[in-house]
């Protein structure tokens, strides 16, 4: 049994950019459990772009990270200690205990996950980032067979599992991504019509050529002028999940040009936070777990090795760097 864990806590909110000093490694010791409480060792921890929103003080849709506690964030792991009956020592759990080596729990909140599939999926593409994407392509998206759906971010854990969803819906499927190497990721593996690399000059013409009949539904993920790309190219009565908006999230301004669309093709555009929806997680995990086992869904993880790590890897993150989806392992 450990004596001490290492956490990493929220030391000053950034101004702009994030930078390594906003974050704090500390050594604690490990406290004795009480009846009804757990130890977890966790193995996995997620990191996502929410995390930065959630460092500023700015009004959203959650309060702010605190400063000087534990760092937000979804984990998985595997109990190491119970007086909890509901919980035996070896069981596999998804939950929120954040950047820290160590979760202490009463169990409410914890998720059981299975043994036969690999932990770290269970915060992609059966975690909150496989939700969104569920959620987005069927709830809101709704869309039918023959119909085009633009993905942003394709090649990032929301964005290439709800191009995947909508390819199995029958649609055709254009993702935007950074580079020939995601692009092709997203082509080849993924199973994308085509994928647009907005780091090329003529990205926006190859948006056009690639949407020759339009647009009828679009899964936003970056916002600014990406998105703007799409709202020029939408069809009537089209429609947009709107889950993310990583251009501004470090206060840049985030201008739409192309508004006019909004009214002129009489478009619905539903923000969403997954989170907010727990009476669909139970269907859209169980339809996301089967096409996992059945190895229908495909999915592709960036690792960084060590709690330290963190700071470093959330600020790639937002820069673009990772490929998939963006876990710390330790």
């Amino acid at each position: 049994m450990m004596n001490t864990y290492r956490r990493i806590v929220l030391a000053e909110r950034p101004r702009g950019e994030i930078t390594s000093q906003c974050f704090r490694l500390e050594t604690l010791p490990v406290p004795d459990l009480k009846p009804g409480q757990i130890l977890v060792k966790n193995h996995f921890l997620s990191l996502d772009p929410y995390m930065r929103g959630r460092m500023s003080e700015r009004k959203s849709y959650a309060n702010p990270q605190a400063l000087n506690e534990t760092m937000i964030g979804g984990t998985v792991g595997e109990v190491i200690a119970s007086e909890n009956p509901q919980w035996q020592i070896g069981d596999r759990v998804a939950g929120m205990f954040g950047w820290s080596e160590l979760g202490f729990s009463d169990g409410q909140g914890l998720r059981r996950i299975s043994k036969d599939i690999p932990m770290s999926a269970y915060l992609g593409v059966l975690g909150m980032p496989g939700m969104t994407a569920w959620y987005g392509v069927h709830q809101i998206l709704k869309p039918v067979a023959g119909k085009t759906v633009v993905i942003s971010s394709a090649s990032g854990a929301v964005g290439g599992t709800a191009g995947q969803l909508a390819r199995k819906l029958g649609c055709r499927v254009v993702g935007i991504a950074g580079g020939p190497e995601k692009c092709a990721y997203v082509e080849q593996t993924l199973g994308f019509d085509v994928c647009i690399d907005y780091k090329q000059a003529d990205w926006k013409n190859a948006l056009a050529n690639a949407t020759p009949d339009g647009i009828d539904a679009v899964f936003e993920n970056v916002g600014g002028e990406i998105f703007d790309a799409s709202l020029a190219r939408m069809n009537p009565f089209g429609r947009i999940a709107l889950c993310g908006m990583i251009s501004g999230y470090n206060g840049e301004d985030i201008p739409i040009r192309n508004s006019r669309a909004l009214l002129t093709m009489r478009l619905m555009v539903q923000g969403f936070i997954v989170t907010e929806h727990p009476e669909c997680w139970p269907q859209g995990l169980s339809a996301l777990e089967v096409l996992v086992r059945n190895q229908e869904l495909a999915f592709r993880e960036s690792l960084s090795e060590g709690l330290e790590s963190a700071p470093d890897a959330l600020i790639g993150l937002l820069k673009g760097r990772n490929f998939g989806k963006q876990l710390v392992r330790f």
